[in-house]
């Protein structure tokens, strides 16, 4: 699987490496290591968010672009850890978020 994300036109992150995951009837949402995604696109922001089931999020934002438009778990819970320091963008602040099977 492959996954893409576009802002502005440009591509802010593009890897082979994603995880998905799936939260009842909300979307799946693709966590992305920081080594995929274009770090120097990103700001980081104050906001923060909690989660009973992964932990305290922390935010970005995008240059130019949409504010606390990226997340991430730094210090998620063990159950779900594989998504420590991982990256996972709001697909209505970014152009797309595209996933292949290629």
């Amino acid at each position: 699987m492959r996954v893409r994300v576009t802002f502005n036109g440009d591509v802010l992150a593009d890897t082979r490496d994603a995880i998905r995951m799936d939260e009842g009837d909300y979307p799946a949402v693709y966590y992305i290591p920081r080594k995929d995604v274009k770090m120097d696109r990103l700001i980081r922001s104050r906001h923060q968010t909690y989660c009973p089931f992964k932990g305290q999020a922390s935010y970005y934002s995008l240059v130019d672009g949409p504010e606390n438009a990226v997340w991430s778990y730094e210090e998620p819970y063990d159950e779900v850890s594989v998504i420590k320091e991982r990256l996972a963008c709001y697909a209505d602040k970014v152009d797309s978020i595209t996933v292949t099977e290629a």
